[in-house]
């Protein structure tokens, strides 16, 4: 079986996992994040708008003492590009559905909460197959430290994640249960 493959059939049995898991509630999910996101006030962050069953980030972005920003899809095979977000900002539908500021100051984040279908102990996480997450850490990492947050229910964590070459890693990862520091 080809690492797509693998990918494509982890895919679809973590999307189940992490809508069962969404109809439990989110716990305390957005309280450690908030508290891991504390020492990182100023700095520019980037968080999400949910779609689906993902864990919301909304409340920690608004809470957070810095610039904040959401994802922007430009165009498939480019890194993602992030403009500034408010709970007050007027949001439009972008690719895929996702909610993105009608308007806005463009931003280069140094944290990113990062959404995902499954992840694993070593910080590895399975999105839903564009790159467009790796690309825009590998782009974003070239150019000085970035902290990548992953942001999940525990019942999203896998032994292994499928990886490829090109796959970035997380810096941690928050659930509805605990903070999670990955180790290789």
């Amino acid at each position: 079986m080809s690492p797509q493959d693998k990918k494509s059939f982890v895919r679809r049995s973590a999307l189940a996992a992490r809508r069962a898991a969404s109809s439990a509630g989110s716990g305390r999910a957005v309280e450690l994040l908030s508290s891991v996101l504390a020492p990182y006030r100023n700095a520019v962050l980037a968080g999400y708008m949910p779609m689906r069953s993902e864990l919301d980030p909304r409340p920690a972005m608004a809470a957070h003492r810095g610039p904040v920003a959401v994802p922007v899809i430009l165009d498939n095979g480019l890194p993602l590009a992030f403009r500034a977000w408010s709970p007050t900002t007027p949001m439009q539908p972008g690719a895929f559905g996702a909610l993105i500021p009608e308007t806005g100051d463009w931003l280069s984040p140094s944290v990113l909460i990062v959404p995902l279908l499954a992840f694993d102990r070593r910080g590895f996480r399975l999105g839903y197959g564009g790159g467009f997450y790796d690309r825009t850490l590998e782009h974003l990492r070239i150019n000085g430290p970035v902290t990548a947050i992953g942001f999940a229910y525990s019942a999203q964590e896998l032994p292994a994640v499928p990886i490829e070459p090109t796959d970035q890693p997380l810096d941690l990862i928050v659930t509805e249960t605990s903070i999670i520091l990955p180790h290789n």
